[in-house]
């Protein structure tokens, strides 16, 4: 198999994201909460399934992207743990063709999941330098297709991440934060609002 930039980034944090579902009682895995409204761990896996066969999973939906993700998350549900926890071990050691090609968006989305169902569950990890920065570019490609927070906003990582979106000029909102937390603000996750200063 050809080696691709990412591809041993992507299997390491799909094998962290397993390792987080694997350590969670059954309750917490079926029905616990994540900061993406109405899915439970096990639906954020099937999603995040779904994300890996692209073609088949989004080419019937078109630009429908969230009628794909609630058949991805469905189809996850009829599964009981263990068949569906076998199929994420094939996913975090063969990622498809196009989550490769693509790696450093599915990455990005990847991480934020994770953080999804941590977070969800007040839970803790330790979040890498490099995947606290595909949170946050992930964050930002989300807010320029969701909310907009990129474009209305100058984000200053407090982490060691040069400023991003909106130039430092007068009038211009500033947000203040972890890579994390401005990442998971940016894709619109409110929760973390109190970890950010605004000015």
């Amino acid at each position: 198999m050809v080696r691709l930039p990412l591809d041993d980034e992507l299997r390491a944090e799909r094998h962290r994201l397993l390792a987080t579902l694997e350590a969670l009682p059954g309750e917490a895995f079926e029905t616990g909460p994540t900061l993406c409204d109405g899915w439970s761990p096990r639906d954020v896996l099937g999603h995040l399934l779904g994300v890996d066969r692209a073609v088949t999973s989004y080419l019937w939906y078109g630009p429908c992207l969230g009628a794909a993700n609630r058949a991805q998350v469905e189809r996850a549900r009829s599964l009981p743990r263990d068949r569906l926890m076998e199929k994420a071990a094939r996913w975090a050691d063969r990622p498809s063709w196009t989550s490769r090609l693509g790696a450093m968006v599915v990455l990005g989305d990847l991480a934020v999941h994770h953080q999804d169902i941590v977070r969800g569950l007040g839970l803790e990890r330790d979040v890498s330098a490099p995947v606290s920065t595909l949170i946050l570019w992930d964050g930002a490609m989300l807010s320029c297709q969701t909310n907009l927070r990129i474009i209305r906003h100058r984000v200053v990582p407090t982490d060691g991440h040069p400023p991003i979106g909106c130039p430092s000029v007068p009038g211009v909102p500033e947000v203040r934060g972890t890579r994390e937390a401005l990442g998971l603000w940016l894709a619109g996750r409110d929760s973390v609002a109190d970890e950010l200063r605004f000015t």
